[in-house]
């Protein structure tokens, strides 16, 4: 286990900075999920922490260690890619071997025949062969340890790989979207799995995904990257319950978040298409988004009071839960989670009132920026 310190890290590819400052702090033993939209620069900061690119500023450290300088062999981290990067024409048994083969044996000791008859050549070998049929147990592929690539479905690909930089007993794994070629099952599965290995090895995970669903399911914590920032990092349920920006609230969560504009008053109370609801104490005319949660939208009878009004436009019935798309008057939709039962006794085209849950309000300024009755939580630079 070991800490990675991220300071201040920037990179242009020319003249576009993909990263611009970045400083993050992971703890030993961790597992931090880098997630956002493609292009953000999360994968670019991956590799800048692998040693496999060279940042234009800022440093990076594992443990106590400043390791900018570092070859990325030197730098003690074992990277699983999202194209496995496996040899085709050697084993399984021999792709999981090759690192140790490599830092173990010199290059007489490696040759086909005559590395054989080296001294202590047998002794390493065993010992690397004992390592592998551990690994190879614990990831359930023994069975496949004289079989090729080619001959593997994708999950056992990826057990390989995960193997592979299993073998190493690094400092630090790093993981680029390694399960962004697999199927729906498959990265149900593989996500648990994944999981399982972190807390069996109780190592350092940095991972890197735009699927929000892995990076909540599997994080300590998640890191939440767009346009080369930093915008929030949080456990994953604090990251859905308190987001700090609009862009991470719009991010986070399946079905999205519902956005709808408001008018600070001049009582204190903000105005949002015609219901008035407790919020922050803005400026009277002051422009905010309120940002709900389908689960905090209650659809009631047409006609109750203090409601938003609408019509149903279109409902989805998905199992455990059931999807109302409201249309509202003149203001776009709403969607609202409800219990697949309830749903029943709405029609599409029939008139539906909304009842916000006011304990579960998020109040956005017109920057996008989150804040609070009290007061702002904090400004964001918008560039």
């Amino acid at each position: 286990m070991a800490t990675v310190g991220i300071r201040d890290v920037r990179k242009h590819f020319g003249p576009v900075e993909v990263l611009k400052g970045v400083s993050l702090a992971i703890e030993p033993g961790e597992f931090v999920t880098l997630v956002g939209p493609s292009g953000c620069g999360k994968s670019t900061l991956l590799r800048i922490i692998a040693g496999l690119e060279r940042q234009d500023a800022g440093s990076i450290s594992i443990g106590d260690v400043v390791v900018d300088g570092y070859r990325p062999k030197a730098r003690d981290v074992a990277m699983v890619f999202q194209s496995y990067a496996l040899y085709p024409y050697m084993t399984v048994r021999e792709n999981l071997a090759l690192p140790l083969v490599m830092r173990r044996l010199d290059r007489w000791q490696r040759l086909p025949l005559a590395g054989r008859f080296m001294p202590g050549t047998r002794e390493i070998r065993a010992t690397i062969a004992a390592e592998i049929a551990q690994v190879a147990e614990a990831l359930e592929i023994a069975h496949l340890l004289d079989r090729k690539p080619a001959q593997l479905s994708g999950g056992q690909r990826q057990r390989v790989a995960l193997g592979r930089a299993m073998v190493r007993h690094p400092q630090v794994f790093l993981m680029d979207e390694p399960l962004s070629n697999l199927d729906a099952k498959l990265r149900v599965q593989m996500r648990a799995e994944i999981a399982e290995l972190h807390r069996r090895l109780g190592a350092t995970f940095v991972y890197v995904t735009h699927d929000q669903a892995e990076a909540m399911t599997m994080s300590d914590r998640v890191a939440v990257m767009m346009g080369g920032e930093l915008i929030q990092v949080a456990p994953p349920r604090q990251l859905y319950a308190e987001p700090d920006d609009l862009r991470v609230a719009e991010f986070i969560g399946s079905p999205k978040i519902n956005v709808l504009p408001a008018v600070a008053r001049g009582d204190g109370a903000i105005d949002c298409l015609g219901l008035a609801l407790p919020g922050p104490r803005e400026t009277p005319g002051a422009r905010l988004s309120l940002g709900i949660r389908p689960e905090a939208v209650a659809a009631v009878p047409a006609g109750t009071r203090e409601c938003w009004h609408g019509t149903l436009a279109h409902l989805e019935h998905l199992g455990a839960e059931a999807l109302l798309h409201v249309a509202l008057d003149g203001a776009g939709r709403v969607l609202v989670r409800v219990d697949p039962d309830r749903a029943a006794g709405f029609a599409i085209g029939n008139p539906v009132a909304l009842r916000p849950d006011q304990a579960r309000l998020l109040w956005f300024d017109a920057n996008g920026a989150r804040v609070r009755p009290g007061g702002r939580l904090r400004e964001v630079a918008r560039g």
